[in-house]
């Protein structure tokens, strides 16, 4: 027969008493390992608690509106087979805690700063609980959540030391380790290494008044990511101009057939399509580098992440199968994912998983600029605002709306020529609204 187990809120931070705004299960659902089964709102975002195990639900111990805890018991499943893995219990049990396996990358020369967890990675099986058994496993003792906190900023958890009960790993312990992973020089194999000099401390007060205004959360996590990525990746910015005359006008027509609807068609819509396009022709910039960086990882999915600028920050939700919708399907899709970005309901989960992505500052101004590259990624896409420009078109100057676009791409894995004939590719399929359809 197969055993009941408990699932219980893991560890949130410093967050108590949290509000459940929505409870995703009911009795009899069958849930799949890491699927949502409640969601929690703190004052600085919302947090997906997904289910450690496979399984079928046979009690739901919460309900909206309830406040909940770190240890509090929010539903019971039945686990289904060996995808069972095990739960931390309330505070009124004691087995062992709650294990989500945290795949660690072989590299052939690991560095002391930042290691990146490899997904998909083979996890050895753990023999005991407690943190015993973690360390016998080569794992860290840590939650789901921060395991996937970590793995979102490329960190090794087995290499944090933790400050938490029992040594567990905390997400503060996994912010001080990328501030100090970064602080520190990198070593290289040649004789030359880069060291950057400490920001001098200075006393702005004393040339006038100040005000500290701390960042936000958001702005925290995606600052160590920019750096890392500025600093290990070898950036290349590709500049081009796509005449979308005939593609606005046909837009604006669009447009005003579905605003009954409700749906807003905005140029970004087209863009995604034309990158799918594109992506589909040019497979070296759907790809990755492994974590030894000797093999591209070409996917044949075609997932694009959008930067939405919300009031705390730039959050990248993922668009998925780009490649396998309509124009107005990804427009509706798009206006959907951006409101739950703003309105900080945007999970984990939705901005994981991207191939490409694309930043847009169109609908801000703005002649070029250089986007930095969203790692594993190897290529981004900044657009800039549309403008009218007199263009020599069969002997003579024409007036045609023209749109800015920066292609910045990893130079490790793709060459000038490749980064010219991908732009040149691009903006031809945003001036021809046939290829759109192909």
């Amino acid at each position: 027969m197969a055993e009941i187990k408990n699932v219980v809120v893991p560890d949130i931070g410093n967050f108590k008493d949290v509000s459940i705004i929505e409870v995703a299960v009911k009795v009899g659902d069958i849930v799949a390992a890491e699927q949502s089964l409640i969601s929690l709102e703190t004052d600085k975002a919302t947090i997906d608690v997904p289910a450690p195990f496979a399984g079928v639900v046979k009690e739901v111990k919460v309900k909206v509106g309830d406040k909940v805890s770190e240890g509090a018991l929010i539903v019971m499943i039945e686990a289904s087979g060996e995808a069972a893995v095990p739960v931390a219990a309330p505070a009124t049990a004691a087995p062992a805690p709650a294990v989500e396996a945290a795949p660690v990358a072989q590299t052939a020369n690991p560095s002391p700063t930042l290691p990146l967890s490899g997904e998909g990675a083979a996890t050895p099986p753990l023999t005991r609980g407690g943190r015993e058994g973690f360390e016998s496993a080569g794992l860290a003792h840590a939650s789901p959540s921060i395991r996937r906190f970590a793995r979102e900023l490329g960190v090794n958890l087995p290499q944090i030391k933790g400050s938490g009960e029992k040594g567990r790993v905390t997400k503060d312990d996994v912010q001080n380790f990328v501030k100090q992973s970064l602080a520190q020089p990198r070593p290289t194999t040649g004789g030359n290494s880069l060291q950057v000099p400490d920001m001098p401390a200075v006393d702005f007060a004393k040339y006038g008044t100040i005000e500290t205004k701390p960042l936000s959360r958001i702005k925290k996590i995606s600052g160590a990511n920019l750096h890392r990525n500025w600093l290990a990746i070898p950036h290349v910015t590709q500049f081009e101009e796509a005449d979308i005359s005939e593609l606005e006008a046909f837009r604006k027509e669009l447009g005003a057939e579905y605003a009954k609807q409700d749906i807003k068609i905005s140029p970004l819509a087209f863009i995604l399509k034309a990158c799918a396009i594109t992506l589909r022709h040019f497979p070296d910039f759907n790809a990755s580098l492994d974590a030894n960086g000797e093999n591209l990882i070409l996917k044949k999915y075609i997932h694009i992440g959008v930067a939405v600028d919300t009031p705390e920050g730039l959050v990248v939700p993922v668009i998925r199968d780009v490649d396998q919708k309509g124009i107005v399907q990804l427009a509706k899709e798009l206006g959907e994912v951006s409101q739950r970005a703003r309105d900080k309901k945007i999970s984990a989960a939705e901005m994981q998983g991207g191939c490409f992505t694309i930043s847009s500052l169109g609908g801000i101004g703005g002649t070029s600029f250089v986007p930095i590259i969203n790692a594993p990624e190897v290529a981004i896409l900044g657009v800039s605002r549309s403008a009218m420009k007199p263009v020599w078109k069969d002997g003579e100057f024409v007036p045609r709306l023209m749109l800015p676009l920066s292609l910045s791409y990893d130079h490790r894995v793709i060459d000038g020529a490749a980064g010219a004939r991908f732009t040149t590719y691009l903006a031809h399929v945003l001036s021809d609204m046939r290829r759109l359809a192909l």
